[in-house]
């Protein structure tokens, strides 16, 4: 049960289609805004989508986010994530033979993000030579991002909803 109360619709509107979206609501004035920013993280990043995902997957894990575990295992298959990669994530096989060279080095910057607060300049310079920088700096965005968001949803003690389809995000990102 969350810890405090769901944002209720305005005039009669639909709820909104997660639960997670109706306790942003509450900050009213950041509500449209953050829902355009995480559409942009969704949807116009040059950064290859399979990363993304794959990155988000791992701040999950990392986190012990079950709601965005709901949420975006079945956005990674959609993008081309293996059942054998999803696996191997939940396992902390950073380096599994089902990852490509780019994906291993997205899940341990990624897991170094997350649990030391910074990925490594290393890390950092390796992502760079293979990504470009425009990329490295997207994937830390979806890694802030994500872990914001799994903040939030620890905190306030939100339980994980069934995962939303496609159509479901364009409609919620677009209503604002």
């Amino acid at each position: 049960m969350p810890r405090l109360p769901l944002a209720e619709p305005r005039d009669g509107a639909d709820p909104a289609p997660l639960k997670l979206f109706r306790m942003i609501a509450h900050a009213e004035t950041a509500y449209g805004a953050w829902l355009q920013y995480g559409g942009a993280l969704l949807t116009r990043l040059e950064l290859d989508p399979l990363l993304r995902e794959l990155a988000i997957l791992q701040v999950a894990r990392q986190v012990g986010s079950e709601y965005e575990w709901v949420q975006h295992d079945p956005i990674a298959r959609a993008v081309g994530a293996t059942g054998e990669q999803i696996d191997a994530i939940q396992a902390e096989r950073d380096d599994d033979p089902a990852f490509d060279t780019d994906q291993s080095l997205v899940l341990q910057a990624t897991r170094t993000a997350v649990t030391e607060g910074a990925a490594s300049e290393e890390q950092v310079d390796a992502l760079a030579e293979r990504l470009g920088t425009r990329q490295v700096v997207e994937l830390l965005l979806v890694i802030g991002n994500y872990t914001a968001i799994a903040m939030v949803i620890a905190s306030t003690g939100l339980e994980p909803d069934p995962p939303l389809d496609a159509d479901q995000l364009t409609q919620a990102r677009d209503s604002t």
